[in-house]
């Protein structure tokens, strides 16, 4: 393969930090920054002014010809607009994606938005979201349709996961139960009632002791203390601590059905044929939603236990639906188009 001209720094702020080291972990990959800005309950104001110090340093330090941001965080909106700043270029991985409701998911939708306008370049996953960004004015010349980086990540390990025995690990055995359900919460609009709609759901689905309830949880204490007050206990719920990203797969690859906020589990589960009740009232992955794999049930404990019944009765439809969020050749692209636009 030719090799590639870029040379690559790696930035953490330190966000969930278990979980990112556990990620990092499995990918092999050492942050060349990390700036360890987290800390317990912080408002998202004091996060911002954090960053823009931070990196403002990094900036002064390294001196980069381009920034590149994934996805819709505080971190990825902040770095943004510090590089803007610094009329340093910006790249957009996962650009476009939208629910146009202000609120939903909070604060990632306006996140995103706002990085639409500082970027310079723009990595869409999918077609949809190449027309939001034309439907917003944004040069077609600055749009590559990538894909999503969340497939190659997938297929980079998908080989390692093939006999992974992840159950055993956690003291349980899946042949002891008909079917089996992954559970994961984190969004911030399902704090408080959100969760407490959901562990009613779950606890009236456990009372069928051939099913199996998986639930890694959260750190926030936010969900943790609430998950760990109603579900402890139950002889088929098995609430986990945050688990590495190959064990998160094979989880994916195991259950029948998935419940969650997420957004990336919704580009993850297409990949192993999965349905998935998203526990939101909008979404952002809408070509999920087209394809039969996510359903939207908001977090009514009444709507997710019915959606899950049902599911549960037949999900060997979803088995020739394709992953309507890539190929795994993303990164490819997003190098591609730099050289191909004599950017490398």
């Amino acid at each position: 393969m030719k090799k590639r001209k870029m040379n690559v720094l790696i930035c953490v702020t330190g966000q969930h930090r278990e979980m990112m080291d556990q990620m990092l972990e499995t990918f092999s990959l050492q942050p060349d920054f990390d700036l360890q800005l987290m800390e317990p309950d912080q408002s998202l104001n004091t996060l911002s002014g954090k960053i823009f110090s931070e990196i403002d340093k990094i900036f002064d330090n390294v001196e980069p010809d381009l920034v590149m941001v994934q996805g819709d965080t505080t971190t990825a909106t902040i770095v943004a607009q510090a590089a803007f700043h610094r009329k340093i270029k910006v790249a957009h991985i996962e650009a476009g994606l939208r629910t146009y409701q202000r609120y939903s998911p909070f604060p990632e939708e306006i996140n995103r938005q706002l990085i639409t306008r500082l970027a310079n370049y723009h990595f869409t996953p999918t077609s949809k979201a190449t027309k939001n960004l034309v439907s917003e004015g944004i040069d077609q010349g600055s749009i590559c349709e990538s894909g999503n980086t969340v497939v190659d990540a997938l297929k980079l390990i998908e080989k390692k996961i093939q006999n992974f025995d992840f159950l055993s690990e956690f003291g349980f055995n899946l042949e002891k139960f008909r079917k089996m359900i992954l559970v994961t919460g984190h969004r911030r609009e399902n704090f408080g009632k959100g969760m407490q709609e959901l562990c009613h759901a779950l606890v009236e689905l456990a009372r069928d002791q051939n099913l199996l309830i998986v639930f890694p949880v959260h750190l926030n204490p936010n969900i943790k203390i609430v998950v760990e007050q109603r579900l402890r206990g139950y002889k088929n719920i098995k609430l986990l601590p945050p688990v590495k990203y190959d064990q998160m797969l094979a989880l994916l690859k195991r259950c029948d059905l998935v419940i969650s906020d997420s957004g990336g589990i919704q580009e993850e589960a297409p990949a192993f044929k999965k349905p998935v009740i998203v526990t939101r009232e909008f979404t952002e992955r809408h070509e999920a939603v087209e394809a039969g794999f996510s359903m939207l049930t908001g977090s009514d404990s009444m709507k997710i236990l019915q959606v899950a019944m049902k599911l549960l009765q037949n999900t060997a439809g979803f088995k020739n639906t394709p992953n309507p969020f890539g190929d795994g050749r993303a990164a490819m692209r997003i190098v591609d188009f730099f050289e191909k636009n004599k950017w490398l």
